[in-house]
């Protein structure tokens, strides 16, 4: 199986929080490193009990009988990165030239689980990953080099467990556990964390991938899974159907939160590393730093040093790019389409499916795009759409069930409350959602006058009164 589109899901993971904006080794947030997926050798966990030598993925698999698993394991080697005198002796002063900093060296481990091992007693795979040294010349002067940028690796010990239970009823399907451990012994065990760092696996994540079977999603399981689902343990990582085409064959467990499917932005022209990923606004607060600052970031890592080529490469079109996409999370399948909107779009000229801040592009770029009184083919205050058969304006009132698009942990509170309808809006792919307020709050109307409201896709409401 290519996994070629799931590696660089798995590598977005691999580097989240890599290095942060300013992108410099003397800056205060880039001293403590290292934040996801951190899987600590015994000793140092021993004496930590916030570190954890170990993670573990469970899921859902059903198979025809004789299920392949392959198992990629992959995380991050800490390589400590010194400088050293010419000869030898002492570090070098604290320069552009070569600060002391914590690189990284990717590593993979894979093997494949015969449908034997899987149904049977499970199996163990070790790995030895070496540990090493290099010596980098530092320029300088005179005609022999001012220093060396040294570079060094600890060897690690690292073991991989799979093992499969069967799931009680009719149906072939086993609960899948694998479990990757560090094995790492370092001695003397180190006394801090940062002294620890390079014995242990970084940002370490599982790509699972099965011929002869599929994985259960494991947030939106069928009803036949969902106690074997409610039972699985999951530490350290949760595991995500990912199949950037929609299949079920290949899981990934990540240290970060995913949603089944995810995907990278096509707009977005490379990783920024800093876990937020806003990347027009870290693009321009990348582009206003200073000379020197720059000078800085490129000498803290190379990653960084690619990063601002990068930024400062950027063309206009590509800046444009960055700004103002917004995406339904099922595209095409709100509750309706206004009545008459297509009418009214081609009567702009907008052909099918063109977006209203497209067209006002096309038709007088000094019109604001944002502004709905600045497009006369909507009417907020007027326009309705279709919900359950039934016609949902200004002033209808509905029955909040958010959750189908999002995981906000606010909505959580908002489920089943009656909201009445303020506005019917339209985002720039002419797919309609509500703007409401909640109707039994006492301040409500003073959060109507300010225009605040609450935001929702049709198919996240319910009409409450029945269809005629």
């Amino acid at each position: 199986m290519n996994l070629d589109a799931v590696r660089r899901i798995a590598d977005a993971v691999l580097y989240e929080g890599y290095i942060l904006y300013p992108y410099r080794a003397s800056a205060q947030k880039n001293r403590s490193r290292w934040q996801f997926g951190v899987v600590m050798a015994p000793g140092y966990a021993a004496a930590d009990p916030s570190e954890s030598t170990f993670t573990q993925a469970e899921c859902i698999l059903e198979h025809s009988g004789q299920p392949v698993v392959q198992v990629l394991l992959r995380f991050l080697q800490v390589q400590r990165r010194s400088s050293e005198g010419p000869d030898g002796a002492g570090p070098l002063g604290a320069g552009p030239g070569a600060p002391a900093w914590d690189e990284a060296v990717e590593r993979e481990a894979g093997f494949t689980v015969s449908s034997a091992e899987l149904l049977g007693p499970g199996c163990v795979r070790e790995f030895a990953i070496p540990g090493g040294e290099d010596r980098q010349p530092l320029a300088g002067d005179g005609p022999g080099p001012a220093g060396f940028a040294v570079r060094r690796r600890e060897p690690l010990a690292v073991a991989v467990s799979v093992l499969a239970s069967p799931v009680p009823g009719p149906w072939r399907a086993v609960r899948l556990r694998v479990r990757v451990e560090n094995r790492t012994a370092a001695d003397p065990a180190p006394a801090a964390r940062a002294d620890a760092l390079p014995t242990a696996l970084v940002a370490a994540h599982v790509i699972l991938s099965v011929s002869g079977g599929e994985f259960i999603s494991m947030t939106d399981p069928p009803l036949w899974a969902k106690s074997a689902v409610a039972g699985c343990e999951n530490i350290g990582g949760w595991p995500v159907l990912a199949d950037p085409r929609g299949g079920r064959q290949v899981m990934l467990s990540a240290p970060i939160i995913l949603y089944d499917h995810p995907e990278l932005a096509p707009e977005s022209p490379g990783e920024l590393y800093d876990g937020t990923e806003i990347d027009e606004i870290l693009t321009l607060r990348t582009l206003a730093l200073s000379e020197a600052e720059k000078l800085e970031a490129r000498a803290t890592d190379p990653r960084a040093a690619a990063l601002i080529d990068r930024v400062e490469s950027l063309d206009a079109q590509a800046m444009k790019r960055l700004h103002g996409t917004i995406r339904s999370a099922h595209a095409g399948t709100c509750g309706g389409e206004r009545p008459g909107a297509e009418q009214r779009r081609r009567a702009a000229g907008g052909g099918p499916g063109t977006g209203s801040a497209e067209r006002l592009a096309e038709t007088d770029p000094a019109v604001p795009w944002w502004d709905p009184d600045a497009d006369a083919s909507v009417s907020p205050d007027t326009d309705s759409v279709i919900i359950g058969g039934q016609h949902i304006a200004r002033g209808s009132r509905v029955r909040l069930r958010p959750g189908k698009r999002r995981s906000d942990a606010q909505d959580m509170f908002l489920v089943g409350r009656i909201a009445e309808v303020q506005a019917v809006l339209l985002d720039v792919d002419d797919q309609p959602y509500l703007a409401v307020s909640l109707a039994d709050d006492p301040d409500e109307d003073l959060r109507i006058a300010h225009g605040r409201f609450l935001y929702f896709m049709t198919d996240e409401v319910e009409p409450c009164e029945a269809a005629p």
